[in-house]
């Protein structure tokens, strides 16, 4: 048999960091690390070829070779899905769909030949075995979560690894909270279920004997989901296999409470974490309630930012505009909130309901649904119908984008981040890699010579050489980031 592993092509957002990536010469920011996962778990004796078409093009000579495509998406990815299942039902090519996109919207797919839907450690052998037995049914579907202490190592190899930025790994699948907006909790469950840290090792060994020395992505929604295993077991662990190991470093998603612990944050930034994204929302109480954000209320988010950054990582921020509780004074509060914090790396949305989720019930309940999302969070478009004005609500948001995206904003808000984070070893200046040092020279000359923030790039590395040198690769990635972000916003509004 031979199994077409096929990604769809994301669209340039924001998490594409498309436009920063040239800087690199890479082409897409993560392997699909769902696919190659699935690749494991496919019998021995099967034939696999990874298309990821964020690196590469579907070419006729793959569906020619293929006896079936496994096509695996999120929402974001439904576009170019659906145009990769039209050529493969038109070159007459088996189509298996799996991941959130198919798992949420099932109906909306009628052309797909078999849905391998909710976890595959439970769907996929069922598939298989009825596969193998010639008799394969059109939907496989579960309420169960399973354990993933089993879960095989994902095949790297099938992917052209050079194309990447960084590489992935998956600790633990689900969320203890339940934030009315989140499918999180409806696709993996409210435990947190963890893989041993012996597996995890494993998997890092495996990417070292690959050759790959860079970073990587623990895609966990909730890294500190559960904290025991985490810090009695994967820190430790990771922190005694970096020891000799050059270039290693990690970045991954928590929850804002991480801030109350010190410890855990101490553990982290030694294993490696230098950055972590966390789902602010708004810095408005009223919506937080609304939206059961409760691990968010009641708190100085600014400060709790802020202590993780001076722990030693680097926040990224998730937020959110056209909760129900939300007033014309919610724009401005976002922008004043992002600047003082020091979040550079800010994604701002549009409320949007993924089926699944509570907030899609209520909305449904109330006949405020438009539609299936998007899954894009700066396009401009949600599938609800909002309290306030949609006028309002849609130029509040480029609003914000406007605001946090000019240079003078954007540049200053990197010296406050700078001004706080701790660097972690003691201070000390790792050697950039070739790579890196070519990115600078790029960035001297698309951001500093023919960028039309050049004023305030020098700025920038001139203050960084002066307060913090030791920082001075970062502030040139995060120049390198906030053109991508301009980009994008470009592309929306007028900056």
């Amino acid at each position: 048999m031979n199994a077409l592993l096929v990604c769809p092509e994301f669209p340039d957002t924001f998490w594409s960091f498309k436009h920063a990536l040239k800087f690199i010469r890479k082409s897409s920011s993560l392997p699909p690390l769902g696919l190659l996962t699935v690749a494991a778990m496919l019998p021995d004796h099967w034939n696999r070829r990874l298309r990821d078409l964020n690196v590469s093009s579907l070419t006729d000579a793959d569906l020619r070779w293929a006896d079936c495509a496994f096509v695996g998406a999120m929402a974001i990815q439904q576009t170019s899905a659906k145009r990769v299942l039209a050529r493969c039902r038109e070159a007459g090519v088996r189509t298996v769909a799996g991941g959130p996109l198919f798992t949420s919207e099932p109906d909306a797919f009628p052309e797909v030949d078999h849905l391998v839907l909710n976890e595959a450690e439970t769907t996929l052998p069922r598939f298989l075995d009825d596969l193998r037995q010639g008799r394969p049914e059109r939907v496989y579907a579960t309420t169960e979560h399973p354990t993933i202490d089993a879960t095989p190592p994902p095949l790297w190899e099938l992917a052209e690894r050079g194309r990447y930025a960084s590489m992935s790994i998956q600790y633990s699948r689900g969320c203890p909270f339940a934030c009315e907006f989140c499918n999180v909790t409806s696709l993996f469950g409210r435990r947190p279920r963890v893989k041993t840290a012996a597996q995890v090792i494993a998997e890092l060994d495996r990417l070292h004997e690959l050759g790959w020395t860079g970073r990587v992505f623990f895609v966990d929604d909730n890294l500190i989901g559960n904290k025991r295993p985490l810090r009695t077991e994967l820190l430790p662990a990771l922190i005694e296999w970096r020891r000799g190991k050059r270039g290693f470093q990690f970045y991954t998603e928590a929850s804002i409470n991480l801030a109350d612990d010190p410890a855990l944050m101490a553990m982290m930034v030694e294993a490696g974490f230098d950055t972590v994204f966390v789902g602010i929302e708004t810095p408005s109480d009223e919506s937080l309630a609304e939206c059961s954000k409760k691990q968010n209320r009641n708190r100085d988010l600014v400060e709790d930012v802020k202590r993780i950054q001076r722990a030693g990582m680097q926040v990224q921020g998730g937020f959110i505009v056209g909760f129900d509780s939300d007033t014309a004074t919610i724009f401005d509060r976002q922008i004043d909130f992002i600047q003082r914090s020091g979040i550079v790396t800010a994604m701002v949305g549009l409320l949007q309901a993924p089926t699944g989720t509570s907030l899609y019930s209520r909305l449904a309940r109330e006949r405020r649904l438009l539609g299936p999302m998007s899954g894009d969070n700066v396009d401009g478009s949600t599938n609800i119908v909002p309290r306030m004005d949609v006028h309002t609500l849609m130029e509040g948001h480029r609003k914000i984008l406007r605001r946090i995206y000019r240079p003078s904003a954007y540049y200053g808000r990197v010296r406050t981040f700078l001004r706080e984070y701790a660097l972690a070893g003691g201070g000390r200046w790792a050697r950039p890699s070739l790579s890196d040092a070519l990115a600078s020279i790029r960035s001297v000359l698309r951001l500093g010579i023919l960028g039309r923030e050049r004023f305030h790039y020098w700025m920038l590395l001139s203050w960084t050489l002066v307060r913090r040198p030791k920082l001075l690769p970062l502030a040139i990635t995060l120049a390198i980031t906030g053109h991508h972000c301009r980009k994008i916003c470009e592309k929306h509004l007028v900056l």
